[in-house]
């Protein structure tokens, strides 16, 4: 019951922050993405209601399925400036009611992520992020909760040190539990039902059996709400000790060859091409957040601006192949969309 209070208080706290230009540009983008389903030819009007920035590519820890925790990107790594920020943010405002501040890295890496944080909340966009909790000490839980971040993902895929370290290589389960219990401390502390907290639990083969227990764990902190998370697979069509044994808990299944599939049917469309899109550290525009190598490049923010980006030829283009054949887009065949 409390959690669906908590999602109630977080649904309100985002309607909110709308304001009419926000909701008729939603209205735009639903109306447009509609026709483009019906003709199969891409319509657009509007701009992003939601966008995902990338406040930098460096990670604590080495995640085995991740381009961060692996260090192989082949692109450049480095972190987005608070200027540099708003310079992105500014000409969206308007128009913009959600913000994602993460996509590869740790996000309090970038020092200025809570300065980020504050100026989107001053403009009236819902803002969120996602860490690995182990910059969540006192000081900055105070900071986070002050911001006015309205949602924050922490991830947390075993409990004890040998199942977490597993997946999160590097990473000390005790910080990351202190962490949490600070946030919400600070919460109740500054009477604030803000950041909406939700504690990610990334479902593996090694840690499936600790599901009962990290319900209750969840329920014992006061965390907001408990996400038990499919985890993205880069090899999945060979037999991993990654995927789970429990179908509810995996994107993927055996086939008929005994190898691996994804569980759920590609569909020629994809609501993301025309809602939102993630811009990386250094101003690189790209389709979503499964392109974590920008490998999709549909323009750079060095030397044109996102609306001629947004509505160019190039992104267009995407548009037309998502729904015409979007199985043939590499990093459309591992989404769960």
């Amino acid at each position: 019951m409390k959690q669906k209070i908590f999602a109630i208080n977080d649904l309100i706290n985002f309607i909110g922050q709308l304001s009419f230009n926000k909701t008729v540009n939603y209205i735009n983008i639903q109306f447009s993405f509609f026709i483009s389903r019906i003709t199969g030819r891409p319509q657009h009007r509007g701009m992003p209601v939601s966008l995902s920035i990338e406040p930098t590519t460096s990670c604590n820890l080495r995640c085995p399925e991740c381009p961060s925790g692996l260090r192989q990107f082949s692109r450049p790594q480095g972190r987005l400036s608070l200027q540099g920020f708003k310079d992105i943010i500014d000409p969206l405002k308007s128009t913009l009611a959600y913000l994602l501040l993460y996509f590869q890295g740790e996000s309090f890496l970038n020092t200025d992520v809570v300065e980020m944080i504050k100026y989107a909340s001053r403009n009236k966009i819902y803002t969120a992020t996602s860490t690995n909790g182990h910059f969540l000490n006192d000081d900055q839980s105070c900071s986070i909760v002050e911001s006015g971040l309205d949602r924050l993902i922490i991830s947390l895929d075993g409990l004890d040190q040998d199942t977490y370290e597993k997946y999160r290589r590097g990473g000390e389960l005790e910080k990351v539990l202190s962490g949490i219990r600070d946030l919400v401390k600070w919460k109740k502390q500054l009477r604030s039902s803000k950041p909406y907290i939700i504690l990610q639990f990334l479902v593996f083969k090694n840690n499936q059996d600790q599901i009962p227990a990290v319900k209750k764990l969840a329920r014992e902190m006061g965390v907001d709400k408990l996400e038990l998370k499919t985890a993205q697979v880069y090899n999945f069509e060979d037999d991993t000790d990654l995927i789970p044994d429990i179908p509810k808990y995996s994107r993927y299944i055996k086939g008929k060859d005994g190898r691996w599939q994804l569980k759920k049917k590609i569909r020629n469309r994809c609501f993301r091409m025309w809602s939102g899109a993630v811009i990386t550290w250094d101003g690189r525009v790209v389709p979503c957040c499964f392109d974590k190598d920008a490998q999709h490049q549909l323009g750079t923010l060095d030397g044109s601006n996102f609306k001629d980006i947004w509505n160019s030829k190039k992104y267009n283009a995407f548009r037309q192949q998502i729904l015409r054949d979007r199985n043939s887009i590499d990093i459309c065949r591992n989404c769960t969309e």
